[in-house]
């Protein structure tokens, strides 16, 4: 009779046992972490995208600046002589005209910019990249007091800073 308590301390012993073995078991595991490919092809989906926008944004102030070059050369030509009082009527209209539409053409294209730079401050997939950006609509503020106060070379000056950093942007996305 002592034998067969014996036999059933014993089996109950190894049944605890395994009881424990298996709850050991069950707290070692990790759970598995289910990386979602689609929101990770979404981000690059969307760091492609807005790559396309800044190079679209670079080509817009580039060829800008290219224009400007000989437009401000031209007003401020103009505003000299008209200092000189060498400049007709109509001469000085025709160059509040030009200059009128270079600030407009100067908030448009800033009108984009902020635009660029407000996605890169409100996406995810972005903010990685919004350290290059930052800063390029104060700097195109900064172009359109210029050619208000008649420094239109100057601010042609002050834009291609802002080609220099959606350049840098550009270059730190894949």
């Amino acid at each position: 009779m002592k034998r067969k308590i014996n036999l059933i301390k014993f089996v109950a012993l190894l049944i605890c046992l395994a009881c424990f073995a298996f709850t050991a078991s069950a707290q070692k595991r990790k759970k598995t972490v289910r990386r979602s490919t689609t929101s990770t092809a979404a981000m690059t989906t969307e760091i492609k995208a807005n790559a396309q926008k800044v190079s679209t944004q670079i080509k817009n102030v580039s060829k800008f600046i290219y224009v400007l070059g000989g437009v401000a050369r031209t007003i401020e030509d103009i505003d000299k002589e008209a200092a000189a009082g060498k400049v007709s009527r109509a001469g000085l209209d025709q160059n509040a005209q030009f200059k009128q539409s270079v600030i407009t053409s100067i908030r448009n294209l800033r009108a984009g910019l902020i635009a660029l730079e407000i996605e890169f401050r409100t996406k995810p997939a972005l903010k990685n990249y919004l350290i290059n950006i930052q800063g390029i609509s104060d700097i195109s503020g900064t172009a359109e007091d210029q050619a208000i106060n008649g420094q239109f070379t100057q601010s042609g000056k002050t834009l291609l800073l802002i080609v220099e950093k959606l350049s840098d942007t550009l270059a730190a996305m894949p």
